[in-house]
């Protein structure tokens, strides 16, 4: 049975609270409510109560808004993605507020479903304690939970002991059919590690992990994507211009990425007191390797850094340095969109990728131009062994040419 409408107005009171907290400005907080309003209040016309709540009920909601518009007005909004993206994100921050974990977790309705998330735990738990980082768990776990859902019924307690080959090579057969050479290098190493959990810990007879064969990629044979010195200054020189709040911090995160090469998530998860103001100290840690450098932390950096928290960084309890620019104050999550924004309004199209990781190799084509030593380049950039970072000797294709050798003419003659 749905709640009361005095229930209902409880809980936009608590949405009103959460919107001021986290700093949304008036006019939007004002919409916000106003659309949950009308979301609750369908709820209560169709007897569905908070706590019932699923995703589906949302879709619907949303929908019947869009064929509500249609019928009075005639046609459907302008700009009927963004109306619906701002509608749905207001109701989603609703019931993140209302429910703590939204979307809902799925619960196991079955015994296969609930043995299937067992294992996945387990799993997850074993590499884990492996030491590996957080996001290599998340990617091997949700291809084993794709692989087991694949699977259905055939994945359960007493009919998974007998898995065979046929049926593994069957899923990567499905698989493989929408994923690029090396994304189906990436699939078969996830599914020959989840296989591999499940023999040593007796749910499969056979040791079918050394039957999933993967595509061969050969050491070295892509070229990474990388910023010309011409384009990094382009990008730097056009956020440099804007001192709004926004401009100050991508102007810090720019030269950030330009300066030690560091990785999307490095930046994203700095925090206040990884820099050391009294020593010039930046503490990094490393996304891939859970370890942790010790930078020294150059004046033009330190300088966009201190503006940004000064005259940009909006008033939050996170502790992370590069905030949100607009409400809720929350970290970023990725800087790609932001990277994007700074090439189109610099008037740039680079080939290939253009991430973060475009200014870590334009990076390591300049320490090699300045002739710093490999070693010192694997620091800098965080590389646990000196492989990594020869795959940057192909970028400065410029200086190799300059060493290139003349072949004397009794060589070539015959």
């Amino acid at each position: 049975m749905a709640p009361d409408q005095s229930c209902y107005e409880s809980l936009l009171v608590q949405f009103d609270v959460h919107l001021r907290t986290e700093g949304y400005a008036q006019k939007n907080s004002r919409v916000y409510i106003a659309q949950a309003r009308r979301f609750l209040e369908y709820l209560a016309k169709h007897n569905i109560a908070v706590a019932d709540t699923e995703l589906t009920d949302v879709s619907r909601y949303l929908r019947n808004e869009r064929q509500r518009y249609r019928r009075n007005h005639g046609h459907l909004p302008k700009s009927g993605y963004s109306l619906g993206s701002a509608q749905a994100s207001s109701l989603h921050t609703l019931m993140r507020v209302i429910r703590g974990q939204w979307p809902p977790t799925a619960v196991p309705s079955t015994p296969t479903e609930v043995f299937q998330q067992q294992i996945c735990q387990g799993y997850a738990q074993c590499l884990n304690d492996r030491g590996l980082a957080m996001e290599t768990i998340a990617g091997r776990r949700n291809e084993g939970e794709r692989f087991l859902r694949w699977l259905g019924e055939r994945g359960g307690s007493v009919r998974m002991l007998d898995l065979t080959c046929e049926l593994v090579d069957a899923y990567m057969t499905f698989r493989a059919s929408t994923l690029s050479r090396r994304s189906r290098k990436s699939m078969a190493c996830q599914l020959r590690s989840f296989l591999c959990y499940l023999h040593s810990n007796g749910r499969i007879t056979r040791d079918l992990a050394r039957l999933v064969i993967a595509p061969k990629l050969y050491a070295l044979e892509t070229i990474p994507s990388a910023f010309r010195d011409e384009e990094v200054r382009a990008i730097i020189e056009a956020a440099r211009q804007d001192r709004s709040p926004k401009g100050l911090r991508d102007y810090a995160i720019l030269l950030l990425l330009d300066t030690y090469g560091l990785r999307d998530l490095e930046v994203v998860r700095l925090q206040l007191e990884d820099v050391d103001w009294r020593t010039d100290r930046l503490y990094i840690r490393r996304s891939k390797t859970r370890s942790e450098s010790i930078l020294p932390l150059l004046s033009t950096v330190g300088e966009a850094i201190l503006d940004y928290l000064r005259n940009g960084r909006p008033r939050t309890s996170g502790r992370e340095i590069f905030i949100r620019s607009l409400a809720p104050y929350h970290r970023l999550s990725s800087l790609y969109q932001m990277i994007q924004d700074h090439l189109t309004q610099a008037n740039i199209r680079p080939a290939g990728k253009h991430g973060a990781h475009a200014f870590r190799h334009a990076r390591a084509i300049s320490l090699l131009r300045s002739h710093v030593p490999l070693k010192q380049i694997g620091d800098i950039l965080g590389h646990r062994s000196a492989a990594s970072t020869m795959i940057y000797l192909k970028l400065a294709t410029s200086d190799l040419r300059a060493v290139s050798l003349d072949i004397p003419v009794e060589v070539t003659s015959s």
